[in-house]
């Protein structure tokens, strides 16, 4: 992980790997956590994730079209 300056002065993190050196999470706590799940569990979990993204997704596109979408704002009648 690379730690840069951005032009506001705070710092931003970048990944370079999957998992980062000298952080506890990553060099800790997920082998601990990893070694206690099955494999079908775990692809379970990442499955569930993906859904979860894809419901986010549909309620998004669905939010667009309603914003989208041309209200009339009257009725159009024909002067004599």
């Amino acid at each position: 992980m690379d730690d840069k300056n951005d032009a506001g002065g705070t710092h931003t993190h970048e990944h370079t790997h999957a998992h980062a050196g000298g952080c506890f999470f990553c060099d800790t706590a997920m082998p601990a956590l990893e070694s206690l799940v099955s494999e079908s569990t775990r692809d379970h979990f990442r499955n569930s994730r993906v859904e979860f993204l894809k419901g986010l997704r549909s309620l998004l596109d669905e939010r667009i079209a309603h914003m989208s979408r041309q209200e009339s704002k009257g009725t159009r009648v024909t002067v004599e």
